[in-house]
């Protein structure tokens, strides 16, 4: 069984291996400024899942330089992908993204945009910047949906049905930008089945799909109900077998753009084991030998 990795998709597509700039757009959330609560997502962060993005209080230009300057010891790569990953880049008024948006693509490596959001937070106007954006550079935008599940849904606090996911993806490959969807595996309560079921969902809907391990971080109220015993997350044999099921329903042209996530170690609660990269990779690498599970090209056999 192929999977069509992003490392091919954008050798692919961009003729090279690029390189993704996480940037900090100083954007909060409505699971956080009171719109919707003030705590946001049960697993999230105070850092809104961007830990590892330039501070805010740098210009995006500054942040991309400062980016370029930390990757350039260990990279060759000479293009890069802008990200704004902290929290919901879309929750702020349209004339603002477009200034933000237009800054981080201006440079001739940015070769493409990247947008973290919630679907609840794509009205109108800022659909029209994104479109407006797409037709000068590839235009992705990140939907953190997680699961399909109301049960989950409520339980993680995200804020919004399921027909919201399915309107704003509608609403996003219309205009020809891609969606790429986040899903968190081994959410509290979610059978293997329950998570396929998301997977599935989800691809019909993608062009990308990032599935990530759910990580306990301290200071999130997650972190307080695994301390209570209230579930136990995935053991990385168990992780590695699901991952590989997941790739299998997938439809052969969704882009697998992430399939285990790092969280910040300083913060890391459970599972511990998601911090060693090297025995994570070396798992994988085993399991899928085992399952025939190998990465090739979007044109399955």
């Amino acid at each position: 069984m192929y999977y069509y990795s992003l490392n091919e998709y954008l050798k692919n597509t961009f003729g090279e291996k690029v390189y993704k700039l996480s940037l900090n757009g100083g954007m909060t959330c409505p699971n956080r400024d009171g719109t919707l609560g003030t705590r946001g997502c049960i697993f999230c962060s105070a850092g809104g899942s961007g830990e590892f993005a330039a501070s805010r209080r740098l210009s995006v230009t500054a942040q991309l330089a400062q980016a370029k300057a930390r990757i350039a010891p260990k990279s060759g790569c000479r293009r890069f992908i802008a990200y704004f990953q902290p929290f919901t880049n879309t929750y702020a008024p349209a004339a603002q993204l477009r200034r933000l948006f237009t800054e981080a693509m201006a440079p001739a490596d940015i070769v493409a945009l990247s947008v973290a959001t919630r679907p609840d937070c794509l009205g109108g106007d800022v659909l029209d910047v994104l479109s407006e954006l797409n037709a000068k550079k590839p235009v992705w935008v990140e939907l953190g949906l997680q699961t399909i599940h109301p049960r989950t849904a409520a339980y993680i606090r995200r804020g919004y049905d399921l027909s919201v996911y399915d309107s704003a993806a509608k609403a996003l490959r219309e205009r020809g930008i891609q969606v790429i969807t986040h899903l968190i595996l081994g959410l509290p309560g979610e059978s293997r089945a329950d998570m396929l079921q998301s997977v599935r969902y989800a691809g019909a809907r993608s062009n990308g799909i990032k599935l990530q391990l759910l990580h306990v971080l301290r200071g999130t109220d997650l972190h307080r109900d695994w301390e209570n015993g209230t579930f136990e997350t995935l053991g990385l044999e168990a992780y590695a077998d699901v991952l590989c099921d997941c790739l299998e329903v997938l439809p052969p042209h969704v882009v697998i753009h992430r399939m285990t996530g790092d969280g910040d170690k300083k913060l890391l609660a459970a599972p511990l084991w998601s911090a060693d990269k090297k025995r994570v990779l070396n798992t994988l690498q085993r399991v899928f030998r085992e399952r025939d599970v190998v990465q090739g090209s979007c044109l399955r056999e």
